[in-house]
């Protein structure tokens, strides 16, 4: 296997919004990336042609796409292997992909193909995705030492710690990403790889479409003190921050991207 010779990122949930930003400003510093949707069988065009803007005649070998859905142990393996196929190498893993609850539904009535379903994308297959990359992660330190500085990054939500009644499910999945990120960042800080959380607050994605016009509104009363909608490229410039090493004496951290939600104001 010939190790490729840039920094590889594998973004997962990369399609659009959150991950589409990180990935796109991830390429601009001159990493290789890897797209990852569950439901995209091919990437959109315009998205295909902005990659190919960055990296030109390059594109072929420096992006990647791989259509896998993480809640599914056959699906991790193939990303897994498909890194590895093509880039030999992994530096930095965005675990991104989420789903909301199909139907919002109050916890008293709320159905346990709900449950299932938000847990096995937003949390089983985030732990288990880091698990199998972190193994790599460690082979690839053992042989590259100084070299290689490897990053994995959660992206959690605001709904860590607040309550959204009619969407249960989405919230303790969040809040298992909080606790996943403390358990990899004190087993992996051995090893030199850090391990860090982004909580966003409310970002204009395709996830909060339907609530837009709610949360215009609580926007519009002072919801929240940096009083606008929080934009993907908001959520990839700290991952930016991270990768190029500007948070060398920490692990484990969250860092809120929320315009303030976070703070207790009177």
């Amino acid at each position: 296997m010939t190790m490729h010779e840039h920094r590889v990122v594998l973004v997962t949930g990369s399609t659009q919004g959150i991950g589409k930003a990180a990935i796109l400003e991830l390429a601009k510093i001159d990493f290789s990336v890897i797209v990852n949707g569950a439901s995209t069988q091919n990437l959109p065009q315009d998205y295909f042609n902005t990659l190919k803007e960055i990296y030109g005649n390059n594109l072929d070998e420096r992006f990647l796409y791989i259509q896998a859905d993480i809640s599914k142990k056959a699906d991790r393996q193939k990303l897994l292997e498909k890194t590895k196929n093509k880039f030999g190498r992994i530096d930095v893993l965005v675990n991104n992909a989420g789903v909301a609850p199909k139907v919002r539904q109050d916890i008293l009535k709320a159905s346990e193909e709900s449950y299932d379903r938000v847990l096995a994308v937003n949390l089983k297959g985030p732990f288990f995705l880091s698990q199998i990359f972190s193994n790599w992660m460690i082979e690839l330190k053992t042989s590259l030492n100084d070299e290689y500085s490897p990053y994995i990054i959660n992206i959690s939500s605001i709904n860590r710690y607040t309550s959204s009644t009619n969407r249960g499910e989405y919230c303790i999945s969040k809040a298992g990403i909080h606790m996943m990120t403390k358990l990899y960042a004190d087993r992996l800080a051995e090893y030199g790889i850090p391990v860090f959380e982004i909580s966003p607050g409310i970002i204009e994605t395709a996830m909060t479409e339907k609530v837009h016009l709610k949360y215009d509104k609580l926007i519009e009363g002072g919801f929240t003190p940096i009083n606008r909608w929080g934009k993907p490229l908001d959520i990839a410039k700290p991952i930016i921050a991270i990768v190029n090493g500007l948070l060398p004496f920490s692990t484990g951290t969250v860092i809120d991207i929320d315009g303030g939600f976070h703070l207790h104001r009177l």
